[in-house]
């Protein structure tokens, strides 16, 4: 009973700073913005917008599922390598098999649940890290994919045509994304789950402290299993949306270092590594942020190949003033434990 108390307040503790967060995020997306469109007004043309809140869809489905791992105190690693094994898969079954892409689809979605399991078995069943389960399949999953296809390119020929999936996936409405259309409506259901069900609330309690989570009842195997299943569901859906993107998947390069995308916006959304916080408003305004960021390079003409740099270091500033709150909050619950003891 004591333990459930504890966890539920410290739920409500969590939410209140989550929520600070993601207004102070939302107010740094604004000020950069504000900066790039006065560096140059091409930010704010109808094109960019567009073509950024595209790559906002992309990237940010996938992040909202590494969202879910890292709020259990996990990691998932091989995120880009299940999109690019996921992309081939489902190329070669609509144009080399000649499938039908719902059916295509729901094995893809499938596939995805069965990765999603295997790894959350092996971390809670077999007790290994997940450090150390996501960078094997990180390898797994390359490797399989650039052997399915004999390290060749798998792709749409020449007149292959697919309106509907290609409306679906890449196609506009009043200008605005599909891709990004499906995100607003993953990151509302997500919300729900995340933020209004028991089962949201098991993910922060399993995150804040396993132990305690587990001696007041709940299932916590099961929940970090949930998670990585939810997770790889998302990966395979963006792996769908990336194959209609780019028409062309190169196995040994499609979906390189995407697994950084999604931990640096989870990371700047008010997601811990060490657990138990996080938001799925705060993740999404991440990737904005990272796209926002991503689009200030190429507007300024900085070179593409420092992407990568601009990435470890939001990753670090993210981590370090992550650590920095930390230790703030807790010297603050202290002084406030010995004021009331006096």
């Amino acid at each position: 009973m004591c333990c459930g108390l504890q966890l539920a307040g410290a739920f409500i503790e969590g939410t209140s700073i989550v929520f600070k967060k993601d207004i102070g995020l939302l107010i740094l997306i604004l000020v950069v913005g504000t900066v790039v469109a006065v560096i140059n007004p091409l930010f704010l043309s109808a094109i960019n917008l567009g073509n950024t809140a595209n790559l906002v869809g992309l990237f940010g489905i996938f992040a909202i599922g590494q969202a879910f791992v890292i709020i259990t105190g996990g990691i998932e690693l091989s995120v880009g390598s299940i999109i690019a094994l996921l992309g081939v898969l489902f190329v070669d079954l609509i144009v080399g098999h000649e499938m039908a892409w719902p059916l295509a689809l729901m094995i893809m979605l499938g596939i995805g649940v069965l990765i999603g399991l295997i790894h959350g078995l092996l971390i809670t069943r077999m007790h290994m890290q997940p450090f150390i389960v996501t960078l094997c399949g990180l390898l797994i999953y390359r490797g399989a994919a650039r052997f399915y296809t004999q390290d060749g390119t798998a792709g749409f020929g020449f007149g292959v045509s697919l309106p509907q999936l290609e409306w679906l996936t890449t196609g506009r409405t009043f200008g605005v994304p599909h891709s990004f259309m499906a995100l607003i409506v993953i990151a509302c259901l997500m919300w729900v789950v995340l933020h209004r069900s028991v089962f949201g609330r098991y993910l922060y309690a399993v995150g804040k402290n396993e132990e305690a989570a587990r001696y007041s009842g709940i299932r916590t195997n099961r929940v970090i299993i949930a998670a990585y299943i939810i997770s790889a569901i998302l990966t395979a859906i963006s792996a769908i949306f990336f194959a209609m993107y780019t028409r062309s998947i190169s196995p040994s390069s499609h979906g390189n270092f995407y697994e950084l995308y999604a931990i640096a916006a989870a990371v700047l959304g008010g997601c811990s590594l060490r657990g138990g916080e996080g938001s799925i408003v705060g993740v999404v305004l991440g990737t904005i942020l990272l796209q926002v960021l991503q689009n200030l390079v190429n507007l300024l003409g900085i070179p593409s190949s420092l992407n990568f740099a601009v990435m470890g270091s939001v990753i670090l500033i993210g981590v370090l003033a992550d650590q920095q709150f930390a230790e703030y909050r807790k010297r603050k619950s202290e002084a406030a434990g010995k004021i009331s003891t006096a």
